[in-house]
């Protein structure tokens, strides 16, 4: 069958409204079964892909290997190479962990200062977003929480910052992986996707550290500390939307990570606050029972992975033990990354590795479909071009910095295995997930739902845009990850954008920088931080309170700040 098909967006003979309802069922069914029935993450992306390929085939009335070939087009893409970058990412974090190399490098952090605020600075901001650049997908949360209970924080506390420090690095998490998602379903080229969530971002970036004291000591608090805040917040920002712009998404949050812990430490040598305040005299530290360092916090189960941690245990040293090899071979892993990711990134090496990338048409799909309008100006092909970079890939990069990290850490080749095998067990349903929503996208997209509810969101008019970063947020909220939300609705930003001749790829930028602050409020995310410090059920609830409102807050200043820059500052 090569005959061409062309889309519709008014279904059953029905207006735009009722079409748009319509539409929206596959969508509403995926977040019922998340928010509402707590359904796991990986069967409710398969209830919502079943639904969205009934809804292509019966309403719209797209052609059935059309409609099963852009679900395996989605679902390949969400293998390759989304998928692939995650699972290496998992891996290179999982060797720090279990060679003991992450004892290291958390006790080279947390024995900087005992000052509360300044911890926080660097644990739950900086470092936490270290973590996100080289991992993701929850990592960060449990890792820097479980850390900071271990410095004494107490359970509620240490998951209220974490999560609601881990916001700003979330749109470049797991090697960039939520940009180049964005880039793939949208077909917007991903230097300039970069760039605009970067400076989206980088103003978010620079108040967040501030803001994360004021919020949880007040502002006099903050004021004492104001040059670390500043130096952390500055750096932070002016780094992230530096590599954003000019290198790409890839390395943003390592970099940014890196050089903010690294000022920080070098603004503490030639300054400190004039009052410290310590946990011990401090409602932030653990009021009672056994201190949580003689917790063993190795595995932290969510319903979708089990994402390793360190081991906080009485026996750790502190930093002046270790000796400075030691040190340098904690950190390899994560400089061999930088190493890796930078040389895949360099053009002339690059169009050395594509020489054996496969690239093809995907069969049943590729300009077989005809956009029309008014969801465009004027009927236009709908290219499907799938590209095997295996080489030139992002994730084959952050591969090489994980067999390499291996033997620079002496891991034998049987342990290095057995990680392997059992990193790709734990992933498995993580992996299912990310296919499945993947293929609900593809299916959207091809079909012409997505146009659908594109017109609709065109409505709302010249406001489309701080609503639009609303969308990602509600997105997020409920998938648990801007990756997800990017893939269902970055389609459907574009698509309003055209409508109201607003940038897309300013609009498909809020999608992701919206979405991150849905993250503290995800399921999802109050689940991991719940079982790295041993929340109780009732401080869960109380978490969830706290962190509503600046999610809230946070989500509408983005909001500002996209209308701006589509209106007034025309820079993206």
């Amino acid at each position: 069958m090569n005959t061409t098909w062309h889309q519709t967006y008014f279904v059953c003979g029905q207006g735009l409204a009722a079409s748009a309802a319509i539409a929206a069922v596959p969508t509403l069914i995926l977040l019922y079964l998340l928010a509402v029935k707590r359904k796991a993450a990986w069967f409710a992306a398969l209830a919502g892909l079943c639904a969205t390929l009934a809804l292509a085939l019966f309403i719209y009335g797209m052609p059935v290997p059309y409609a099963f070939s852009s679900a395996a087009y989605g679902a390949a893409f969400g293998l390759f190479p989304i998928s692939w970058i995650v699972y290496w990412a998992i891996a290179l974090y999982r060797i720090t962990v279990e060679t003991g190399k992450f004892n290291v490098i958390r006790s080279s952090i947390g024995s900087l200062t005992p000052d509360w605020r300044i911890q926080a600075l660097i644990i739950a901001f900086a470092f936490s977003a270290f973590v996100e650049g080289a991992a993701g997908f929850g990592t960060p949360v449990a890792v820097a929480a479980a850390m900071m209970v271990g410095l004494g924080f107490s359970a509620y506390y240490a998951s209220a910052i974490c999560l609601l420090a881990n916001t700003a690095p979330v749109a470049f998490g797991s090697i960039g992986i939520p940009v180049i998602t964005l880039a793939g379903i949208t077909g917007l080229p991903l230097d300039r996707l970069s760039g605009a969530v970067g400076r989206i971002c980088a103003p978010i970036s620079l108040i967040l550290p501030a803001y994360l004291i004021v919020v949880m000591g007040g502002f006099r608090c903050m004021l004492e500390v104001w040059p670390a805040a500043l130096v952390t917040g500055g750096v932070f920002a002016t780094v992230q939307f530096l590599v954003s712009n000019y290198i790409g998404p890839q390395l943003t949050d390592i970099l940014s990570s890196l050089t903010a812990m690294a000022a920080l430490v070098g603004l503490l040598r030639i300054w400190k606050p004039r009052r410290e305040r310590q946990l011990a005299s401090n409602e932030m530290a653990e009021p009672s029972g056994a201190h949580p360092s003689s917790r063993d916090y190795r595995l932290v189960q969510t319903e979708e992975v089990t994402f390793a941690t360190a081991v906080l245990s009485d026996a750790v040293r502190t930093d002046a033990e270790y000796a400075t090899r030691e040190r340098l071979l904690a950190w390899m892993p994560y400089i061999l990354l930088v190493v890796f990711v930078l040389l895949w990134g360099f053009k002339p090496f690059q169009a050395t590795l594509n020489a054996v990338t496969i690239a093809f048409p995907w069969p049943y799909l590729h300009n077989l479909i005809q956009r029309m309008p008014p969801a465009v100006t004027h009927a236009t092909s709908y290219p499907a071009f799938f590209s095997f970079n295996w080489l030139s890939a992002s994730g084959t990069s952050c591969m090489f910095a994980t067999l390499l990290s291996a033997l620079f850490l002496k891991m034998s080749a049987r342990t290095f295995a057995k990680l392997l095998i059992s990193t790709a067990r734990e992933l498995a349903f993580a992996i299912l997930t990310i296919a499945a929503v993947l293929s609900m996208a593809f299916v959207m997209n091809y079909s012409g739902i997505t146009g659908t509810l594109g017109l609709a969101f065109a409505a709302t008019g010249v406001a489309f845009p701080f609503f639009s970063a609303f969308l990602g947020w509600l997105g997020v909220f409920l998938t648990g990850s801007d990756t997800s939300s990017n893939a269902l609705f970055g389609n459907l930003q574009v698509v309003t954008a055209g409508r109201l001749h607003v940038s897309p790829v300013l609009i498909a930028a809020a999608n992701s920088a919206g979405g991150v602050m849905g993250k503290m409020i995800s399921l999802q995310s109050i689940a991991v931080a719940a079982a790295a410090t041993g929340l109780s059920v009732a401080k869960q609830a109380k978490l969830i309170r706290f962190t509503l409102r600046h999610s809230i807050v946070l989500a509408s200043v983005v909001g500002l700040e996209v209308l701006l820059y589509a209106y007034l500052i025309h820079v993206i």
